[in-house]
């Protein structure tokens, strides 16, 4: 009887499992479940101490790629060493690329993302069957693809989503762009991004969205219209992009009119410390609590008691600013109704008065005026929580949107086991 063994898809991550990156394990786990062979390289160990439960589904080994160089230099010298005897020619074209991209920005950890690469192709990915690499990120992962492509001509992609995108410099991500087959991004805002500073050059950039798990997030808040005290709800990591000054000083407003409000702060982040004295600042500490980093069973349950979901999303100093947020996606399933910012691709999903209500960043009293709309106009609150709902359920299904990656996968010849 004839057999042969399906191509693998080899996935470099920054870190898995994370609980912040739900989007990457259901990614994975779908792609499984349409019959991809997957092997995951991750350049970090997780730093959590749980993951969400899709994690636990996914069959794809896990390897993981030396995290610093001082405290793996042996290791990483010696495959490096090893590949520069098998591949003399492609590694002096490898290492010409890292000077060029080293010379433009100062950046050390272009040697260590070529000595992971080197390691890589010569530990990991012979035997293994991985015939094209996938970089989630647009930075590091994608600097290890990159190289690994350079070493041994294995293609790569990658998928590009926020951070990773307006904190990097353009020439670099241009040229990854050049050498990849295709890169996928997740907003259409993200995607006029890229293609700008391509100069011309047609290499394929798809847009598609994440989505979530319908399903999942199918048990809505049953609505008998909100009452006081109103319970408001935000799940962000407490960093600059999120806004969450501003959804503070809107609390304070919504307070000081006379609000009767609760609000839940679900995450974590560099500047928790410079949150928490905002909020002690503002007297808020009474009507407010943070719970910190938390598994997706509590934040469903957060998602069930809540009026409204708030998000002051901005654009910060060094440039990151949000995609679509997930949780934004998570919210509109569940029938809350959301109030944010026109920022990036946000008004992609939210359609002013009609899917959610969206102010100027960085404007806390005109976010509180919006807050007061969604819990006191009941014919409002109904229309944005039914349309959010159908906008969700049609556009925003993971189980549609990953046949696309799948698709554009199979063209690279990397077919599923149940494929024609």
């Amino acid at each position: 009887m004839k057999t042969s063994v399906s191509p693998v898809l080899g996935i470099i991550l920054k870190g898995y499992p994370r609980i912040s990156e739900t989007f990457i394990s259901n990614e994975i786990l779908l792609l499984e479940k349409l019959g991809f062979k997957i092997h995951l390289f991750s350049m970090r160990h997780p730093r959590e101490p749980f993951c969400h439960e899709s994690v636990t589904k996914i069959k794809a080994k896990v390897d993981y790629l030396p995290e610093s160089i001082l405290a793996h230099l042996p290791k990483l010298l010696f495959h490096n060493i090893l590949q520069i005897g098998k591949r003399p020619g492609e590694y002096v074209k490898t290492l010409k690329t890292a000077l060029k991209r080293f010379l433009r920005t100062k950046k050390p950890a272009t040697l260590k993302h070529v000595l992971q690469a080197g390691y890589l192709v010569d530990r990991l990915l012979p035997g293994s069957g991985v015939v094209h690499l996938h970089a989630h990120f647009a930075h590091s992962p994608t600097s290890v693809a990159m190289f690994s492509n350079r070493l041994c001509g294995i293609p790569f992609s990658f998928t590009a989503h926020a951070k990773d995108i307006f904190t990097s410099d353009q020439r670099q991500l241009r040229e990854k762009i050049l050498l990849a087959r295709f890169v996928v991004t997740c907003t259409e805002y993200n995607r006029h991004y890229l293609r700008s500073f391509t100069n011309g050059d047609q290499r394929p950039i798809h847009r598609i969205y994440h989505g979530i798990d319908i399903h999942l997030f199918s048990d809505q808040k049953k609505e008998a219209g909100p009452s006081s005290p109103y319970q408001i709800f935000t799940v962000a990591r407490m960093t600059r992009k999120k806004g969450l000054p501003t959804v503070y000083k809107a609390l304070q407003h919504l307070r000081d009119k006379g609000f009767q409000i609760q609000h839940t702060l679900i995450g974590d982040g560099d500047d928790r410390e410079e949150i928490l004295s905002l909020i002690d600042q503002l007297g808020l500490k009474p009507i407010t609590r943070w719970l910190g980093t938390q598994p997706h069973r509590v934040v469903l349950n957060h998602y069930r008691k809540a009026d409204l979901f708030v998000l002051g999303c901005e654009v910060a100093p060094d440039g990151d600013r949000d995609g679509i947020p997930n949780v934004f996606l998570e919210s509109m399933a569940m029938g809350v109704p959301i109030v944010s910012t026109k920022v990036s691709a946000i008004p992609e999903l939210l359609d002013h008065e009609k899917t959610g209500l969206l102010v100027p960043p960085g404007e806390p009293e005109k976010m509180a005026d919006a807050m007061s709309r969604l819990l006191t106009e009941r014919p409002l609150r109904e229309r944005i929580i039914s349309q959010a709902r159908d906008r969700v359920v049609r556009d925003f299904n993971n189980k549609t949107l990953i046949t696309e990656l799948a698709a554009l996968y199979k063209k690279e010849g990397i077919m599923s086991s149940d494929s024609d």
